[in-house]
């Protein structure tokens, strides 16, 4: 029996009938089933019966004598190279069969295989920077991420995927927002829903983001599902984006506006497929910072990808509740900075108000955000927030709360005023404040 066979295997008195698909060990088979799901059977004492020979090409890969998976990736010199980096996350996940957990642990050529729709696309690069689940990222990750996407660049990609867990992949996403300065699109991606199952969303991510790499822009991007069907990817900007949804496939949204643009799958099917360019899968709602960095950025001159990876660590983001005891923040006395994330207009009780001065008047840098989705901070309607800017707290806007902590790590380490940095827009963050028409 060959991997793409149809096979009917019975085991302890339970039959299975399904497709062979290649097993990452020798002590389990992986039948997919024709429901969808992938099930798998311990090898030992199972009787297997071929009931048709290569009904599916399963993928490129070669198993070879010790169970692995390999492939051969070609190049194209007329297609643009796209580097695949890994992280982790469902997207780049399998089933760990002896417990049916799902795992993190495929690299950016397993993508490949378990993905044979990004074939003839673009010519890929793969490397794995981390293998975790991503609420295990950290921010020396981030560091280790930005750098490999920066060589990257330097060694000629036209653009990266990042492949992400979902959870955490706005904090990423904010990150390297603010630690590169690309002259190519830097695409994150991921999956709500593990490959084994029918309703997966790993291969209309995984082609929408490699066309989203291709395209003539250099955003940092989340590229997901924009419905809950298969029809469309949104292209969400990196500090404006936000996972609204535990489970549903188009969980991500742009907070504040619509999308930065949004990717017609079929349309990139077809572009993949006929070697268009991948723009004419894209469409754009505002203008994308444009490719080769020629707004004036740092990267303008020459092309090159800058890189200021230094992070503040010692900044925590703390959420205001009605009836919270003030001793709860006594853990804060020696951080370098502080992300409230306050009530509508940026708010916090009155009782909390000494505590704040006291950290500020501490040399801890306090940014102001706000616990609703949309709007901006103001803390100069009520005398709550006349009070909390008397004490030294630092307007952060309509800057979303995780991006705000993201982007006071960084100011810290990179600006050195970072609490007027606070108040700038510096990767897309900020929105400027509406003013009366005069």
């Amino acid at each position: 029996m060959q991997p793409g066979d149809r096979v009917r295997v019975e085991r302890g008195g339970v039959t299975n009938e399904g497709v062979l698909l290649p097993s990452t060990t020798r002590d389990h088979l992986v039948v997919k089933l024709d429901g969808g799901y992938n099930v798998g059977i311990d090898r030992e004492a199972a009787d297997v019966e071929v009931l048709e020979s290569g009904v599916r090409e399963v993928d490129p890969a070669a198993e070879t004598d010790d169970g692995d998976a390999t492939s051969e990736i070609t190049f194209d010199d007329e297609l643009p190279t796209v580097s695949l980096i890994s992280t982790g996350g469902t997207i780049a996940s399998t089933v760990d069969y002896r417990t049916g957990a799902v795992t993190a642990q495929f690299d950016a050529e397993d993508v490949l295989r378990a993905v044979p729709e990004l074939a003839g696309r673009a010519n890929y690069r793969g490397r794995v920077v981390a293998n975790i689940l991503s609420e295990n990222m950290e921010p020396s990750i981030w560091r280790d991420l930005a750098a490999a996407v920066a060589e990257e660049i330097e060694a000629g990609a036209d653009g990266v995927v990042v492949m992400h867990g979902t959870d955490t992949m706005q904090y990423s996403a904010s990150a390297l927002s603010f630690m590169l300065d690309s002259p190519v699109p830097v695409v994150f991606t991921g999956s709500q829903r593990s490959a084994d199952r029918p309703s997966s969303d790993n291969v209309m991510n995984a082609v929408c983001a490699v066309e989203a790499a291709k395209a003539d822009h250099a955003e940092t991007l989340v590229c997901m599902h924009a419905t809950q069907s298969d029809d469309a990817c949104a292209l969400h900007r990196g500090t404006r984006v936000r996972k609204n949804h535990t489970s549903r496939r188009d969980a991500f949204e742009t907070v504040g506006a619509a999308p930065l643009g949004l990717i017609d799958y079929e349309r990139a099917a077809e572009a993949g497929a006929e070697g268009d360019a991948a723009d004419a899968a894209v469409e754009w709602n505002r203008e994308p910072r444009p490719r080769g960095g020629t707004d004036g950025s740092d990267a303008a001159d020459d092309g090159a990808v800058a890189l200021a990876p230094d992070l503040d660590g010692d900044v925590e983001l703390v959420k205001f509740t009605p009836g919270m005891d003030p001793a709860a923040w006594a853990y804060l006395d020696d951080k370098d900075g502080v992300v409230i994330e306050g009530t509508g207009l940026g708010h916090v009780h009155t009782d909390l108000i000494p505590r704040i001065e006291e950290l500020v008047n501490g040399g801890t840098v306090v940014a102001m955000t706000s616990q609703c989705l949309d709007g901006r901070v103001c803390d100069r309607v009520y005398d709550t927030g006349r009070d909390l800017l008397d004490a030294g707290v630092v307007e952060a806007g309509d800057t979303l709360p995780g991006t705000a902590k993201v982007k006071l790590m960084w100011a810290l380490a990179n600006r050195s005023d970072p609490a007027d940095a606070m108040t700038r827009d510096l990767a897309g963050e900020l929105t400027e404040e509406s003013r009366p028409w005069r």
